[in-house]
């Protein structure tokens, strides 16, 4: 019996992601009963007001629906226990319920599967390692696992395409969405050789900036390892390698071309915390070697019954931002200048050191339209419309590069379509 309606329907109630899920289906044999007691006694397991709620109106024959339309665009979506659900998401913290694919979701089952991550705005030597590694891999069998952007990733799809080979792109949107708009041309490429573009987030979901963390813990756990190429202290890269580094993954680290570059800063990091150098393909390929822990695990692809590594004791904090915090922000009263004490003066250069150093690793990451937009908004919180204007961009692009911008941590959006940077 394939449960995935089942599971679709507790992320409707619970919410996409919500580790609430696995709190609460753990409670039960399996998702059909978890449903059917949520159904027939609610009060079974302790609710909030608002999941009640979603209970009682929600029926599963929304979930039913919900997956007919989807096959109607050509997507198709796989449950946590269905046999076309990759096994090696079960094992981390609160996996996705319910998985949106277009492709062959096939490529990431029983295979050696490992994520390559890196830069948008990657160095020669960067982009030429990240080819000459994904592409040697992809000869011998292995499925690049990456996350569609620019830079880095596009890099390693390609490597794969170009020796006929699936890859898989993780994305932070709905799969029919075409984001980011430069790499639109790669996607059929990429699902002729076999392919799969995958994403927690149904049909139509925008590319928000919120939606990039969540996305990278399933990036770096559809990898039994992972690569990071080229990252400065600030990039992506590296709290996908934190991920996989939890999920009990190895994580291979590229030495940098230059040890005084912010552009590998983040590299520089993560070698000293302990992540293993890559110097050769073999290096993976040892990691891989047949009748190793890294090769059972690959053939173990029977499904078990829920992990327990899908709950943790403490649930994580929620880092949203609310509305009214949002306009907290645009209100806030500047304090009134005073005379420095000469200690302060100090402090406050210090201080204006870090923030030059910060806003250097920042603009390493940045392409050059994206510095553009970053020094207007430097001035001042500004309209979208302006920095359009000012840039002569079309609105749907600069709407992407901002988006790119608030997934580094440059800027972040106000109410009104005002942006201002993050300090």
């Amino acid at each position: 019996m394939d449960e995935t309606k089942y599971w679709l329907w507790m992320s409707m109630v619970f919410g996409i992601g919500n580790p609430r899920i696995w709190e609460v289906v753990c409670l039960f044999e399996d998702v059909v009963e978890a449903f059917s007691s949520l159904k027939d006694e609610p009060d079974s397991v302790p609710l909030t007001a608002k999941e009640k709620d979603a209970v009682r109106k929600l029926s599963i024959s929304a979930a039913e629906e919900h997956i007919a339309q989807c096959e109607k665009i050509g997507v198709s979506l796989a449950g946590y226990s269905s046999s076309d659900y990759p096994p090696q998401l079960r094992n981390i913290y609160a996996p996705p319920a319910v998985i949106y694919y277009r492709g062959n979701i096939s490529c990431l089952i029983g295979t050696r599967t490992i994520t390559a991550v890196g830069t948008r705005k990657a160095s020669d030597y960067g982009i030429e390692t990240a080819y000459r590694v994904c592409s040697d891999l992809a000869k011998n069998g292995y499925v690049i696992v990456s996350g569609f952007a620019l830079g880095t990733d596009i890099t390693a799809h390609m490597a794969a395409v170009n020796k006929e080979r699936p890859t898989a792109a993780v994305l932070g949107c709905g799969v029919d969405v075409d984001y980011p708009k430069p790499n639109f041309k790669y996607r059929d490429k990429i699902l002729e050789n076999g392919g799969v573009f995958v994403s927690e987030y149904p049909p139509g979901t925008p590319p928000l900036s919120q939606n990039f963390p969540k996305r990278n813990r399933i990036l770096a756990g559809l990898g039994r390892a992972a690569i990071v190429f080229e990252a400065s202290v600030r990039s992506g890269s590296l709290i996908t390698a934190d991920l996989a580094a939890e999920q009990g993954r190895e994580v291979f680290c590229l030495p940098p071309a230059d040890i005084f570059s912010n552009a590998f800063s983040g590299n520089i990091e993560l070698l000293r915390s302990g992540a293993a150098p890559l110097y050769s393909v073999m290096d993976i390929m040892d990691h891989y070697a047949i009748g190793g822990p890294v090769d059972a695990e690959i053939r173990d692809t029977e499904y078990k019954g829920i992990s327990s590594f899908a709950v943790k004791d403490i649930r994580p904090k929620d880092d949203s931002i609310t509305l009214d915090e949002l306009k907290a922000i645009v209100k806030k009263v500047k304090p009134r200048k005073k005379q420095k004490t000469e200690t302060e003066s100090v402090t406050e250069e210090a201080a204006q050191e870090k923030i030059s150093i910060k806003n250097d690793d920042l603009r390493s990451e940045m392409t050059e339209i994206q510095q553009s937009i970053y020094d207007i908004i430097s001035e001042g919180a500004v309209h979208a419309d302006i920095i359009s204007e000012k840039l002569d961009l079309d609105p749907s692009e600069l709407m992407t590069e901002l988006t790119e911008l608030e997934i580094l941590g440059a800027v972040r959006s106000l109410p009104g379509k005002m942006f201002e940077i993050i300090a």
